[in-house]
C-alpha cells in the first residue's frame, strides 16, 4: 500500500542554497537535499487501484509552467517547534495547481485536506530544540531567499512509513505546458 503525495521538485541551485542552512541548531535532524520538495497534496496510504486512479486523474491536468521563489524561514509548532521550513512565495499559478489537485482527489473519493495550503520546503525536523535556540537560528538566517525558478512539472511521489524526510520515490512526472 503506497503512501502518496504530489510535489514540486527544486532545481539543484535552490536545493544547494537550502543545504547551506544546515547546522547551527541543536536538536535538528536535517533533511537530505535530494529529498527537498514543495508538497502540493498529501494523499496518504492508498490501495493499488486508488493509486492508479490518482495517477490517471493527475495526468488530466493541463496548466502552463510558472515561476516560484523561496523567501524566508519559519517553523511549525509554536510552543514546541517540530519542523523548520523555507517559505515558498505563493503565486496564483501555484495556488491554482494545488487547488485543482485538491478538487480531483476529492472527486475520486479521498478525504479533503484539513490543513490550509501553506507552501514550504521542510529542511529539518526538530526534536528537543528550545524556542530560544530556534528564535536565534531564525534571526540569523531569516532573510533567506532564492531567485525565482521555473516549475516545468509536478510529480507523484511515494514514501515508506517513516519519521519523515525521505527517501522518496518518483512514481510519475506530469509536465506543465511550455
Amino acid at each position: 500500500m503506497p503512501r502518496l503525495f504530489t510535489a514540486l521538485e527544486l532545481p539543484a541551485d535552490a536545493a544547494f542554497s537550502l543545504s547551506l542552512l544546515r547546522g547551527g541548531l541543536a536538536g535538528a535532524r536535517w533533511i537530505d537535499p535530494e529529498n527537498y520538495h514543495i508538497t502540493l497534496r498529501f494523499i496518504g496510504d492508498v490501495d493499488d487501484p486508488t493509486a492508479d486512479e490518482v495517477a490517471s486523474e493527475l495526468a488530466r491536468i493541463s496548466r502552463p509552467q510558472f515561476e516560484v521563489a523561496l523567501s524566508g524561514l519559519g517553523t511549525f509548532g509554536s510552543r514546541r517547534p517540530h519542523s523548520l521550513w523555507a517559505a515558498v512565495k505563493c503565486t496564483p499559478a501555484l495556488k491554482e495547481l494545488q487547488a485543482e489537485q485538491e478538487r480531483m482527489m476529492q472527486r475520486i473519493g479521498l478525504e479533503p485536506e484539513r490543513r490550509r495550503f501553506s507552501p514550504h520546503v521542510t529542511i529539518a525536523r526538530l526534536k528537543h530544540a528550545s524556542e530560544s535556540e530556534v528564535a536565534r537560528y531564525l534571526a540569523l538566517r531569516g532573510g533567506f531567499a532564492t531567485p525565482s525558478f521555473r516549475v516545468g512539472r509536478f510529480v507523484l511521489l511515494s514514501s515508506r512509513a517513516s519519521r519523515g524526510g525521505g527517501p522518496y520515490i518518483m512514481e510519475e512526472a506530469y509536465p506543465l505546458a511550455a
